[in-house]
């Protein structure tokens, strides 16, 4: 898959977002549910979304789910390389992605974890309906570029590359 469009998340807007979603868990939490028993991190692009929330709502018991999906920006079958043993069927436990994309991986997760809130940071239209809860959607051609995927270098000033 190659993306139409490339949306760059900088570590502060991804806190930002995480915290966020944070802010609508606890409305989750107060309305029906009570606190998690614990929280499932998929990795590697959910560990720091649930490293944030885990602190923002006091979640001490963090577990992770291994799934393979993507190499690059080519999608293949996922491949569960570490299931999450601890979370049972999911009972009482919130599953953290930083996104949805076409719903591949949630879709592995949610036969793991049936019983689990799944939620992500971000989300797309395909894989949106496998989500309970999300901060922000972006467009299905979007490919999100987050930090751990980018670094700052030197870009040479206008004047040096204009062909002078």
């Amino acid at each position: 898959m190659v993306a139409g469009k490339y949306f760059t998340v900088g570590w502060e807007q991804l806190h930002r977002d995480s915290k966020a979603l944070a802010w609508r868990l606890m409305d989750e939490i107060q309305s029906s549910r009570g606190p998690f028993a614990g929280i499932v991190a998929i990795t590697r692009g959910g560990l720091i979304p649930a490293a944030i929330i885990a602190r923002e709502l006091e979640c001490r018991l963090v577990e992770t789910v291994s799934i393979v999906t993507y190499d690059e920006e080519d999608r293949g079958q996922p491949q569960v390389l570490k299931p999450p043993t601890a979370a049972g069927d999911g009972t009482g436990w919130l599953v953290i992605d930083d996104l949805v994309d076409t719903g591949t991986t949630a879709r592995v997760v949610r036969a793991l974890l049936p019983r689990a809130h799944l939620a992500t940071v971000y989300a797309k239209p395909e894989g949106k309906p496998l989500v309970d809860t999300f901060v922000t959607e972006v467009s299905q051609d979007t490919w999100i570029l987050f930090p751990w995927d980018t670094e700052a270098q030197f870009i040479a000033p206008i004047a040096r590359t204009a062909g002078r």
